[in-house]
């Protein structure tokens, strides 16, 4: 066995550092019984190594891309340059020029393909494809040995040194093999897909076929025909016209030729062709493990694989064990934190539907997805799921309509015990009693006393965990998840967050039918009682008002770091004020973060500097005494409009209970947000006694960084406290996985097909050209769009209007800053909508891709009465 040079026979997918992706997969496929591929070899690693890094002129070159920036194309054009022309300029040694020269004499005297096959290209986790270069009909030993060194130039087109500088890659960790091959002259060529690259369905294949070489259709010099395919039936064809193909050319290289008029508008291949084609797909699919992306040729009557990679665009699909049909439903998307969890946040979530009996949700791509087959089979539970998830997200409840219409689909849906009706361990019966008292009593003192009855329960939480060290630690945070589980669904608790909702579904229905008001209680609720969300960004402001009085504390903020904040707060003029009422503001909020559902997110109490752009931004935008007059102001407004609408209710019945739902709207609508602040308080505490147990481990040299346990279990993190043994690659492992599942975008609906269901809004009055969306908070608003995806980089001003992929609680204290809000994720009843109601910011929700749609800076008029957004002039 050379080092320089491998035959296809040779390799397997462990070579992969020897051969890149494309040469391990060339070697994988040759070993499939069934599947023909030309034979071929790989010339190694070793000889670009050896080669180019080798080179002391090519090697600096390569070191001078390391100051280059993506997007300066001017800089990455004239590095590449310069570089290709040296490395095109080496002198291959003799050594590694008769390796190759061997393998050509083993093929025969035939025509071959030089293609790059680099060490990050066609993997399961990424794919650099066609980020390097391919030469086609290469004839005789000089000038496959010239191509190579092309190929190893190829490393370093503009597009790969930009891609890796994206992706942050190091230009030195990637490295080249070339693959030679014997050229395969093909009536016809083409792509498939095992899964359907546009519905993402795992059952349907997807075929392109066009005439001659396939690098026509890569290229965009044809349409191709395309064939889809589902377990042996042809489901869908369409034939194109194609006018030109591309050839060999008898000097070598290719040529485009024109194709006869007879075959222009013919179908490429045969359907049973197309058969064959799907079930040689299904055979290299099966091998792999997962969906390709296959190159085929048909030569002579016979199909040759010319590559398969694996498709990274896909999202992973929850594998159900029982041979039915599954629907399944982002619960990201329903708790606004659609990123990836770490294997830690997993396992802690989960651990509350442990406590409630409950069956665990689904995990794909590290998030949460919710099994909803059983609801959509139930004819009695199916309207109440539709209506229930419609308040939350639109587009999900649409999407789940759109399978109901799939009659095939859903007849074969799992059938099982619903969900609908699980309020916790003690069921329907007993909320549904306090829900009917707490209704008919109205009794202000309710959510004061529920309030109180969560921060006992913590004070003594905390006073217990300072007591715990070790699996004490372990032990104690499972069992009080019973305490928390039991507080989040006690009865009272969930009837008074569910009679906050429905007083203000009933105000907006009633006000509407009755005097034509829409969305009247977005009003009504302002500065509503006990809401904390509201409150934490509200309090913000009081905390920016004692530091605005402060120039050296304020100059010292711009540049605290996390470790040393409040030390070096202590020691600026005024440091010695504003410290304990920061540390007072995180006491009560500190616990809270963006994406705080996932137990190992960054709480502003583990980093203060999360707050600091907010509070300069506070100081900033508003004059001293903004919070006292928010509140007033919002409670002046609701004022008003609770007796403009009871004066104009002429009938006296119905503007006593309309009095009646309002005051119900003032007193519980508030209590909507608290059970996720329980929550966190508690989640704020296990995590300050497991991050101690990780300091311990890496002190004894068990992990490299407190950190490193995000990639475990709670139960494996437990087992590595009580042995001190750990495997670190399995830290390796997942941490390379996660940051692969952070960068798929999650699906709303996704099948056990793997088919992703796209919901689409009803038809309206929009005006041409607007956004779409779901109104949340009545208004109409005129600003500059901010585009904001993190918090820590949000730098807004009074009269902005924030655009971003969704929001939690811990966006409220950015909320004052603004006059509307745009989310890509939400529904009515979302903690954003809440909150931009609180605060009276007409809001607009569920609008598709307002990110990249919306640009920074433009001028941007938002509808949050009517749910649409126009991009102005």
């Amino acid at each position: 066995m050379s080092a320089y040079v491998l035959g296809f026979h040779e390799i397997d997918k462990t070579q992969l550092p020897l051969v890149g992706g494309k040469g391990a997969n060339l070697g994988e496929l040759s070993a499939i019984d069934g599947v023909r591929v030309p034979a071929g070899f790989c010339v190694t690693t070793t000889a670009y190594r050896a080669v180019v890094e080798q080179d002391p002129t090519v090697s600096a070159l390569i070191d001078g891309l390391a100051g280059l920036r993506a997007d300066d194309r001017t800089g990455i054009a004239k590095a590449c340059t310069r570089l290709r022309t040296a490395i095109e300029a080496l002198a291959v040694p003799a050594e590694i020029e008769r390796d190759i020269v061997a393998h050509l004499a083993e093929l025969g005297d035939v025509p071959c393909a030089v293609r790059s096959s680099a060490t990050a290209e066609d993997l399961p986790s990424s794919s650099f494809a066609g980020q390097q270069d391919t030469y086609l009909n290469v004839r005789g030993p000089g000038s496959v040995v010239h191509n190579v060194r092309r190929c190893w130039a190829s490393l370093f087109t503009d597009r790969a040194v930009a891609y890796r500088i994206r992706s942050g890659f190091d230009h030195r960790a990637v490295r080249v093999s070339v693959v030679v091959q014997r050229m395969v002259f093909p009536e016809a060529a083409g792509i498939m897909f095992t899964a359907d690259p546009v519905t993402s369905n795992r059952r349907v294949v997807s075929i392109d076929a066009g005439y001659g070489l396939g690098e026509a259709l890569v290229s965009g010099l044809v349409n191709a025909d395309t064939y889809r395919v589902k377990a042996g039936r042809i489901i869908d064809k369409v034939v194109s016209t194609q006018t030109m193909e591309l050839r060999a050319s008898a000097d070598g290289g290719t040529e485009e030729r024109p194709v006869e008029a007879a075959r222009q508008n013919a179908q490429t291949l045969a359907d049973e062709q197309i058969l064959q084609l799907e079930t040689l797909g299904r055979r290299i699919e099966a091998h792999f493990g997962r969906p390709q992306d296959i190159e085929w040729g048909l030569s002579d009557g016979v199909f040759h694989v010319l590559q398969s990679r694996p498709i990274t665009t896909l999202y992973p699909v929850p594998v159900p064990d029982d041979g039915k049909n599954h629907v399944y439903i982002s619960y990201g998307h329903r708790q606004m934190m659609t990123d990836a969890f770490t294997p830690l946040g997993l396992s802690f979530f989960l651990l509350l539907d442990e406590w409630l009996g409950r069956p665990k949700m689904d995990v794909a791509g590290n998030r949460f997805y919710k099994d909803m087959s059983h609801e959509l089979a139930s004819s009695w539970a199916r309207p109440i799921t539709l209506k229930s998830l419609g308040q939350v997200d639109v587009l999900m409840a649409n999407a789940l309509r759109t399978v109901l219409t799939r009659k095939d689909f859903v007849q074969s849906l799992a059938h099982g015990k619903t969900s609908v009706m699980n309020f916790g361990k003690g069921g329907l019966l007993p909320m549904a009693r306090q829900y009917l008292k707490l209704s008919r009593e109205d009794d202000p003192r309710v959510v004061p006393e529920l309030i109180a009855q969560n921060e006992a329960s913590v004070a003594r939480l905390q006073a217990a965990m300072a007591t715990k060290s070790g699996d004490e630690v372990f032990a104690f945070i499972i069992e009080d998840h019973r305490e928390l589980t039991d507080i989040m669904f006690e009865p009272r608790s969930v009837a008074a967050a569910f009679l906050g909702i429905q007083s203000v579904n009933w105000v907006n229905k009633h006000m509407n039918a009755w005097l034509g008001v829409k969305n009247a209680a977005d009003a009504v609720g302002q500065s509503a009682d006990h809401n904390v969300v509201a409150a934490m960004g509200l309090d913000l402001l009081h905390v920016s008002d004692v530091v605005r009085q402060y120039p050296d504390v304020i100059d010292y903020l711009g540049d605290a770091e996390r470790d040393t904040f409040f030390s070096g707060l202590s020691e600026r003029d005024g440091g010695d004020v504003v410290r304990p009422v920061i540390e007072d503001y995180l006491h009560k909020y500190g616990m809270h973060c963006q994406g705080d559902i996932d137990f190992t997110r960054t709480r502003w109490s583990e980093d203060p500097t999360l707050l600091v752009p907010l509070i300069l931004g506070n100081i900033k935008n508003f004059a001293p005494g903004e919070r006292e007059r928010k509140i007033e102001q919002g409670r002046a407004e609701a004022e008003r409009t609770m007796n403009d609408l009871l004066a104009n209710l002429q009938n006296k019945r119905k503007a006593k209970k309309a009095a009646r739902q309002m005051s119900l709207v003032r007193h519980f609508i508030g209590y909507r947000e608290y059970s996720k602040h329980a929550c966190l308080q508690r989640y704020g505490l296990y995590k300050q006694a497991l991050m101690g147990e990780a300091r311990k481990l890496v002190a004894q040299g068990v992990i490299k960084d407190p950190e490193d346990v995000y990639f475990l279990s709670l139960e494996e993190f437990r087992e590595v406290v009580n042995t001190g043994r750990l495997d670190y690659a399995v830290i390796t492992e997942r941490r390379e996985a996660h940051e692969t599942y952070q960068k798929l975008t999650p699906p709303r609906v996704i099948t056990s097909e793997g088919e992703v269901i796209n919901g689409e809004y009803d038809g309206s009055n929009r005006p041409e050209g607007a956004l779409a969306g779901i109104p949340v908070s009545s208004g109409v608003v005129e600003g500059r769009a901010r585009v904001v995806l993190s918090m820590e980089d949000a730098d807004v001003e009074e009269g902005d209007i924030l655009v971003t992929v969704f929001t939690d609680p811990s966006w409220s204290a950015l909320f004052v800053s603004v006059k509307g809000v745009v989310m890509e994720v939400g529904g009515v009843m979302t903690h954003g909508a809440v909150i931009a109601r609180e605060y009276g910011l007409p809001a607009v929700v569920g609008v598709e891709g307002a990110t990249q749609r919306i640009h920074d800076g433009q001028l941007i008029r938002l509808n949050g009465s009517e749910g649409y957004v126009e991009v102005l002039s």
